[in-house]
């Protein structure tokens, strides 16, 4: 089952693109942060996401917010993925899904095979509160654009 709003999110630590392993109450001790899982590393969808997220840096940085992206590649592909397309903020390398299992979107069987993870981003306060979980598969600027709006004071 996917985490929802106002589950507590598990604190978790994985490496980043430089092999340093980081945790996600690290990140929560200095201010909200918006987590997004993605399937893969360098495919077209992921790479028109994580851009986006790239791209607003200014907005998440306005809203006090950091970003943090999840897939199951390993860490060498994060590192080339991030170097490619400049990213600013951490990749985190779920290498066996554990932590897409913890938060409810790792998939099974053959739809397992072709995309590990399922799309989502969760917003997370600094008590590890999720204030909003965003889900979609083929909305790529989605995820970014309803973060920052679940980040207003007024929640929306």
């Amino acid at each position: 089952m996917t985490l929802k709003t106002g589950d507590q999110a598990p604190d978790f630590t994985l490496l980043d693109t430089s092999g340093r392993a980081r945790s996600l109450s690290e990140f929560t001790a200095r201010g909200p942060v918006v987590l997004f899982f993605y399937p893969a590393a360098n495919t077209t969808g992921c790479t028109a996401e994580a851009c986006h997220f790239r791209d607003l840096a200014a907005d998440f940085e306005a809203a006090g917010a950091q970003r943090l992206g999840i897939s199951v590649d390993d860490v060498e592909a994060q590192r080339q993925f991030s170097t490619k397309n400049g990213f600013d903020y951490p990749l985190l390398a779920d290498v066996g899904g554990e932590v897409a299992r913890q938060f409810g979107v790792k998939r099974g069987s053959l739809m397992g095979r072709l995309a590990p993870v399922k799309r989502a981003t969760f917003v997370i306060g600094p008590d590890r509160v999720i204030k909003e979980v965003i889900t979609s598969e083929t909305k790529m600027s989605l995820h970014a654009d309803a973060a920052l709006q679940a980040l207003r004071p007024s929640g929306g």
